[in-house]
């Protein structure tokens, strides 16, 4: 719908700056509270990186939790949302997730807005005080791109989680690919249906649509418009052109963050992030828009890691896809060793916990570096016969960018890890394997790694690695987003560098601080507070004047 008026502007009640999951709930909820809404992308696709993920949201206390027959308190919500967000996000941020969180998801599904099922998989740190075997992850029930009409083309395509099939599905093919049938598959293709993000996504979409939202694409946020002190609208650059969108009521950014901006993620945070696992698009565009302003920061240094994995040649708009690593660093035959061939955390940890141990800086003179950049996977041909690689489906010929040796010397001599300390390492993981636990990191024994493990013998994960030939695959340092930016309140309004609420401007997702804090709750944990702070940036902007 082309909202310009003569003058090359744009007029509205509230404008919402993205189209992920968290800036098309803040659209749904703002249209409901009877405000003029327009939302504008900055690429011609609709879903930034909520369509390419596997579209899983993590919210405690959800009513789906009573079909598993998981019961689930706010006393406990809290202490394991508390302890994890280890003293980094405000006790009333914390508070408002756990409290409103399930209202979201009550709220989208009674309004025809989304429909979601339990993924029956344990929270990241399910041993923890409040912890949950299950229940708290849910994922969007598949969706028919048909609904979308000529909107279904624009619909972000999803090179990690490209099948029509709900994350229980997904899980069940990269694990066991033998008990999957791909005629289903097949017949879901041809009707249209998507899954996982984009499923997530299309739900959104098409409930903004049914509602009048206005979305307009190739449309780039760069500076917002301030009168006084407050947010008035922002300037865009829409084909070359420079365009002034108005909003009466409030501005809600919901852009993304800045992992693909290199001088950004170098000034911020700790360690590298050489491969993003988001849309390229992501380049802090809000960051900066709320810095000019003088919003306060917080939560800077954090980001969602995750070890990542590339096939030499896979693109995604132009740019190096990555995909991130699940068996290929803590299946049954596989460790992950550094260039010293030393081991150097649980390689079946939470994907964030993985990448922080990757991103340890050794201060030691002999070393000031990061020892553990960068890191392999090293497995062995009983690995092979069984698990997938990336795209590599077991039994598939290896491609030459996995490397591969008859021997565990030859092979860290091809890679350039000290020979000897891999040998020491694997004989070391071997006898831990047979012996069934790994008496330096414990592998296998949270439920999150049963859950995801190959469970035998009640020893998950655990397996010699003693077959040639053996083979190596690099451990990238990846993420799925960042987590710091502008502060917000409960609310959602952005703070600024003095505490005061900067009247008209919102902020949710990635873009803003994560009202978690360094915490990443469980599978979903990303989108669901995400989803959840939209949800009350669109209440409040839409109520606001």
């Amino acid at each position: 719908m082309d909202r310009t008026e003569r003058d090359g502007s744009m007029e509205t009640d509230v404008v919402v700056v993205g189209t992920g999951g968290a800036a098309l709930t803040a659209a749904i909820l703002a249209r409901d509270q009877g405000a003029d809404v327009l939302v504008v992308e900055r690429s011609d696709k609709v879903g930034g990186t909520t369509a390419v993920s596997g579209g899983v949201i993590w919210i405690p206390l959800n009513h789906h939790m009573a079909e598993l027959g998981v019961a689930d308190s706010r006393a406990e919500a809290l202490a394991y949302c508390k302890r994890l967000a280890a003293g980094r996000a405000a006790d009333d941020v914390v508070e408002t997730f756990v409290d409103v969180g399930h209202q979201m998801v009550r709220y989208l599904e009674e309004h025809d807005a989304a429909r979601f099922a339990v993924w029956p998989t344990p929270d990241d740190y399910g041993e923890l005080e409040g912890g949950k075997p299950s229940g708290r992850s849910l994922e969007p029930q598949l969706f028919s791109t048909r609904r979308l009409g000529e909107w279904a083309d624009t619909l972000r395509p999803a090179p990690m989680f490209p099948l029509p099939l709900t994350m229980t599905e997904a899980y069940v093919l990269l694990t066991a690919p033998e008990k999957f049938s791909m005629d289903v598959v097949t017949q879901r293709t041809t009707d249209g249906m998507v899954g996982c993000g984009r499923a997530l996504v299309g739900w959104l979409l098409q409930a903004c649509l049914d509602r009048g939202v206005s979305v307009v694409l190739q449309t780039r946020a760069r500076q917002l418009v301030r009168e006084g002190e407050r947010i008035v609208g922002l300037r865009a650059e829409q084909n070359g052109r420079d365009v002034l969108v108005r909003a009466r009521r409030g501005v809600v950014l919901a852009c993304g963050g800045y992992e693909w901006n290199e001088a950004l993620t170098t000034r911020f945070l700790p360690g590298p992030i050489t491969h993003p696992l988001s849309p390229p698009f992501n380049e802090g565009d809000g960051l900066l828009m709320a810095m000019e302003i003088g919003a306060d920061l917080a939560n800077m240094d954090e980001a969602l890691w995750i070890p990542a994995g590339m096939v030499p040649g896979e693109t995604y708009e132009g740019r190096q896809l990555s995909r991130f690593l699940a068996t290929e660093k803590n299946g049954a035959h596989a460790i992950v060793v550094n260039r010293y061939g030393r081991r150097f955390a649980n390689e079946g940890l939470p994907h964030k916990g993985m990448g922080y141990a990757q991103r340890y800086f050794d201060p030691h003179p002999t070393v000031y570096d990061y020892p553990n950049l960068p890191a392999w996977a090293i497995f062995d041909a009983q690995y092979r016969e069984k698990q997938p690689i990336l795209t590599v489906m077991p039994g598939a010929p290896a491609p030459a960018w996995i490397t591969r040796d008859e021997t565990l010397e030859g092979l860290a001599r091809q890679v350039g890890i000290d020979p000897a300390g891999l040998r020491v390492t694997v004989d070391r993981w071997n006898v831990f394997a047979r012996n069934g636990k790994d008496e330096d990191y414990r592998r296998g024994e949270s439920p999150i790694e049963k859950f995801g493990g190959n469970v035998r013998d009640g020893r998950p994960n655990l397996g010699a690695i003693e077959k040639p030939p053996f083979y190596a695959l690099p451990v990238r340092a990846g993420a799925l987003g960042t987590s710091g930016g502008p502060r917000t309140n409960v609310k959602g309004q952005v703070l600024s560098v003095s505490g005061d609420v900067i009247p008209g401007l919102y902020a949710a997702g990635t873009v803003a601080a994560s009202p978690t804090g360094r915490a990443y709750y469980g599978n979903g944990g990303a989108i669901g507070p995400a989803m959840t702070w939209g949800y009350i940036c669109g209440i409040n902007a839409g109520r606001e004047g």
